[in-house]
């Protein structure tokens, strides 16, 4: 019997540093395309998740791991997620849109249901996590698809929280990080500010060293994961 922990997106920034710094052993897996450095030692589930047709498979794998695991703890977290296209609703390409709302929206709601589904009836403790933004509930120019996105997750969050505290008692959570220091907030710096009016903002967190690196937000997650949480919550991590 070995717990578990499960992460979308961790190649890079968050969903690595998260990966590398859980506080209880564990069997860690990494869902992405690229998958995390070899040197990570965690292990690599090969997914495109804007990729619909590949979910159903994906969702078996995860069935099947727990199942066969059964952990007394287990984690799903979906740190998965794409700003591109950056740009005006209307004005950006339309596969890159769909892609957007796709991954940013539907596959974290779809995921978190198939992790549900992988530990209905098992005894333990189960967290589910949904990373979000700022943006969920405040309109930045440029950003509609994943501000949307993030705003879906979180209200998901929220029915499914009050439907685990009624039957389940899995744990969910939506949780913001801040605004950290990757290779994101690059791509967000590079912008125009045609393209995201807003650019001017995040060019001066980065100029005057206001980024939270990654391994100081993953720090923070763990810890609220580990001191325990409401299920349905919201959180900020730069509120604790």
């Amino acid at each position: 019997m070995t717990d578990l922990v499960i992460i979308t997106g961790a190649s890079g920034g968050l969903g690595l540093a998260l990966s590398r710094s859980v506080p209880f052993p564990a069997r860690i897996i990494d869902i992405s395309r690229s998958g995390p450095p070899e040197s990570s030692g965690i292990e690599h589930l090969q997914a495109d998740l804007t990729n619909v047709a590949g979910w159903d498979d994906l969702i078996e794998e995860i069935v099947s791991i727990v199942g066969k695991e059964k952990p007394d703890r287990a984690v799903f977290i979906h740190n998965a997620g794409t700003l591109r296209p950056i740009g005006f609703s209307g004005e950006v390409a339309r596969v890159e849109y769909e892609k957007n709302v796709i991954l940013n929206s539907a596959a974290g709601q779809v995921l978190g249901n198939g992790f549900l589904e992988a530990v209905h009836g098992l005894e333990g403790t189960f967290d589910v996590v949904m990373i979000t933004s700022g943006a969920a509930s405040k309109a930045y120019p440029g950003w509609s698809a994943y501000g949307a996105g993030k705003a879906a997750l979180e209200h998901w969050v929220r029915n499914v929280g009050a439907e685990q505290q009624i039957r389940g008692g899995v744990r969910l959570a939506a949780i913001a990080p801040g605004v950290l220091d990757t290779a994101m907030q690059a791509q967000i710096r590079e912008q125009s500010e045609e393209d995201f009016p807003d650019v001017g903002r995040f060019r001066d967190l980065h100029q005057d060293d206001r980024l939270t690196s990654p391994e100081v937000a993953a720090s923070k997650l763990w810890k609220v994961l580990e001191s325990g949480f409401e299920s349905g919550t919201i959180l900020d991590l730069r509120s604790i």
